[in-house]
């Protein structure tokens, strides 16, 4: 009798030790706070989905991730950043919107590592980090700029359109960060016309109106291509497409989603999916125990360079054999 109480007691012991052992492995599937400025899942985010795929996470059981939309209102990037902290979640991914998601994220929080997908401006400049080989605080990941971008997506214009010494650059002040005037990248694209010997109309643009104006003015001035960072692509595609057509003006942007989507004739830059599904290994080091000041920022290592035929059927251009040939995407 003796034997068999102290075998219950014991059997007993062990199943309450065994309640608090679930209860905290249950709690330990990682909860990832994933902030953006779009309206929903895009390419972008399905890369990362995907990242975390490839490295054995399964989204809802091994891994939570808690969406956040700023549905292209800057303003709310703030609220949806705090939002995130207050769920205690152990990792916050930014995505798109320039400087401005990783900014708000970064007021939102100097403890909760923050992994940044895509950074349309410098991560130093902006105050995001202090270096990109030891970025300090709280903050790493990736950086979509590179410097000699600028050079090289002017170089290919220019190839594209050899009978052509006029290029209109489209700008916009920030409206994001009111001390940012918008101006790097007109001003290293302006110091790569002058090696590339290429006039840059600077058209700077900050409304429907003011786009209109931009493409009327590049075309009484022969401009022979717009050039339109990303900032100021997504608000405008419906306009631009219509404009260039219209026109009769090649636009180049920064990536080749959106020659996908038909907005630009051509984009050089860096492989934005890629970038996305690099943001996965950064989130899964960290869980692992990484700390972020110990990841340095990377830059883009991947590049693409698309071109679409369709487009150019669309406003009477050809495209020379030579530059066809060094394009890793040509849609038909």
């Amino acid at each position: 009798m003796k034997k068999a109480f102290v075998g219950l007691a014991l059997s007993a012991v062990l199943l309450a030790l065994s309640f608090p052992s679930e209860a905290q492995q249950a709690k330990k599937v990682p909860r990832i706070g994933f902030l953006a400025i779009g309206y929903d899942r895009g390419p972008g985010v399905e890369a990362f989905r995907q990242g975390l795929r490839d490295l054995g996470y399964v989204e809802g059981k091994s891994i939570i991730v808690e969406y956040r939309w700023a549905e292209e209102k800057f303003e709310r990037l703030p609220e949806l950043a705090a939002e995130l902290v207050r769920l205690k979640v152990d990792v916050i991914v930014t995505g798109g919107g320039g400087n401005a998601v990783g900014l708000a994220a970064k007021n939102a929080t100097t403890t909760i590592p923050i992994v940044m997908t895509v950074i349309g401006g410098d991560p130093v400049a902006s105050g995001l980090v202090a270096s990109l080989a030891r970025p300090g605080g709280n903050i790493t990941g990736l950086s979509n700029v590179s410097p000699e971008l600028a050079w090289r997506r002017l170089e290919l214009v220019k190839e594209t359109f050899p009978k052509s010494t006029r290029v209109a650059f489209l700008w916009s002040a920030s409206i994001s960060d009111p001390s940012d005037p918008g101006t790097g990248r007109l001003e290293e694209t302006q110091a790569a016309a002058k090696e590339l010997r290429i006039k840059i109309l600077s058209l700077k643009v900050g409304s429907p109106d003011e786009l209109a104006s931009a493409f009327e003015t590049a075309a009484k001035q022969r401009a022979g291509a717009v050039m339109i960072p990303a900032y100021l692509v997504n608000p405008y595609q419906g306009q631009i497409v219509d404009f260039s057509i219209k026109k009769r003006l090649p636009v180049s942007c920064d990536t080749g989603l959106n020659v996908e989507q038909g907005v630009c004739l051509m984009a050089y830059g860096p492989n934005i999916l890629a970038l996305y599904r690099r943001a996965a290994t950064y989130v899964d080091k960290i869980l692992k125990g990484t700390n972020p000041i110990d990841l340095p920022v990377e830059r883009p290592m991947k590049f693409d360079f698309v071109i679409s035929l369709k487009t150019a059927k669309q406003i009477g251009v050809t495209i020379p054999p030579n530059v066809l040939v060094r394009a890793n995407r040509v849609i038909k």
